[in-house]
C-alpha cells in the first residue's frame, strides 16, 4: 500500500515543519523540512519503495573543518570514523560517510517509516532521532578536532 501523501503534508504543516515541496523524478514526494529551525531534512517516498517513508539529513564538513581533518594525524582520522559508525549504529540509524582517505567530507543519516506503522507520533519521534544522530556527529567532531585548533592532540 502506498504513503498518503496528504496526510504527511498535513502532519508537517500542522506543526510548522515544511519548507518546500521539490521536485524529485525518484520520488512520489520530496520535502525539505526545517528541523529544528533552519536544519534542513528531508522527507521523502521514493517511487522504488512505494511503502516507505524516508527521513534523512545530509551534512556536508565545512571548509574550516576537511582543513583540520586533513592536516590531522591518519590515526586520529580513523579513530574519529569509528566513533562516528559506532555512534550512530547504537542509534540505530542508516548512514553514509563520506571519507575519502579518512577524511570525514559528508555524511547522511537516514530512518525508514514504513507505511504500517506511520502515525503522527512515529514520523516526529522519527526527524528528531536522525536530527540527534547529526548533533551526534557534530559533538563528535568538535569533540575530536577542537582541542587541535589549540595544538592539543586528543587522547585516542
Amino acid at each position: 500500500m502506498a504513503i498518503d501523501e496528504e496526510q504527511v503534508r498535513n502532519w508537517l504543516m500542522e506543526v510548522d515543519l515544511i519548507r518546500e515541496k521539490i521536485y524529485d523524478e525518484n520520488a512520489n514526494f520530496h520535502y525539505i523540512i526545517n528541523f529544528p529551525n533552519n536544519n534542513a531534512m528531508d522527507i521523502i517516498n521514493p517511487k522504488s519503495k512505494e511503502d516507505v517513508l524516508i527521513v534523512g539529513c545530509a551534512t556536508e564538513v565545512s571548509q574550516e573543518e576537511q582543513h583540520i581533518i586533513k592536516n590531522s594525524p591518519k590515526d586520529l582520522n580513523q579513530e574519529f570514523i569509528w566513533k562516528i559508525r559506532f555512534s550512530l549504529n547504537e542509534m540505530l540509524l542508516d548512514f553514509e560517510l563520506e571519507h575519502p582517505n579518512d577524511q570525514l567530507t559528508r555524511f547522511i543519516i537516514t530512518e525508514d517509516i514504513f507505511e504500517d506503522g506511520l502515525t503522527k507520533h512515529v514520523l516526529i519521534k522519527t526527524i528528531k532521532k536522525v536530527f540527534k544522530g547529526k548533533l551526534q556527529c557534530i559533538w563528535i567532531l568538535g569533540k575530536t578536532y577542537g582541542s587541535i585548533q589549540n595544538n592539543n592532540l586528543p587522547d585516542l
